[in-house]
């Protein structure tokens, strides 16, 4: 097996990467040396982001919920620059809403995005870091991968699942120079915790900033964690190679583990 230097340029694959944390940690790769391609749903706001990050930045506009549209994305990248040696699979949503009327089609919904469009990503990019022996797997879930919360029992189940589907993979992998994390945020000051702003504003008819303030004190910092805070744990999960299986908490202390 050839040596691998961890902090030489990658190929990295990042999903849900037009806005929020997925462009965060496209611009943090980057800049450290990396070249990204950025894989979402909205090709105009992925043309905006790769014209502010250069010529290491790829646009993939893909529907990461259809498998073949995760196999295309890998395909462009491939063809442009090689296999995809780091993957963040970032894409995600969360719907609010008590159990009892969660729908099918919402519970459906939550596992398609963040639990099954995720292993997908993963056992499609694979075989290619395990014929490199070096490769990382990063996957963004969230707090509510180790507890349970009120009224996001689909969103829950769906982080619940995609943590347990990272320590099975890197127990699989563990010897292979692959390695495969979580990072488990908080609630984040990104456009995904502005929608649930907005989900509390209709919900309890309170004032944006009010709701919002509901957001920063379930952490103990008392604030939302930025998107380049979690960017930063995940450069820290590509750039050491001793950990692997973990779910990494990025949420001002409300998770202690």
């Amino acid at each position: 097996m050839s040596e691998h230097r961890s902090d030489q340029s990658r190929v990295c694959l990042v999903t849900g990467a037009s806005r929020g944390i997925g462009l965060a940690i496209a611009t943090r790769l980057i800049a450290a040396g990396h070249r990204v391609g950025l894989a979402a749903r909205s090709a105009d706001l992925l043309d905006k982001a790769v014209a502010e990050l250069g010529e290491n930045a790829l646009a993939i506009p893909a529907d990461l919920t259809d498998a073949i549209g995760i196999d295309r994305a890998y395909e462009v990248l491939e063809q442009a620059w090689g296999p995809v040696e780091v993957l963040v699979a970032n894409a995600g949503s969360g719907v609010a809403a008590p159990l009892v009327d969660t729908t099918d089609e919402v519970w459906q919904r939550m596992l398609d995005l963040n639990l099954t469009a995720p292993f997908r990503c993963i056992r499609r990019g694979l075989p290619n870091m395990l014929e490199a022996g070096w490769g990382r797997v990063v996957v963004i879930a969230s707090v509510v991968a180790k507890r349970g919360e009120a009224e996001v029992a689909a969103y829950t189940a769906s982080k619940h699942g995609v943590l347990g589907l990272v320590r099975s993979a890197a127990a699989e992998v563990a010897r292979s120079g692959v390695t495969v994390n979580a990072i488990c945020p908080g609630y984040v000051d990104s456009p995904m915790t502005d929608e649930t702003v907005a989900a509390i504003v209709a919900r309890t008819r309170r004032k944006p900033n009010e709701a919002r303030q509901l957001l920063e004190r379930r952490q103990p910092i008392g604030r939302l964690i930025s998107p380049d805070e979690v960017a930063g744990a995940v450069q820290f999960c590509i750039d050491n190679a001793a950990v692997t299986g973990q779910g990494i908490n990025v949420d001002g202390g409300a998770v202690q583990s």
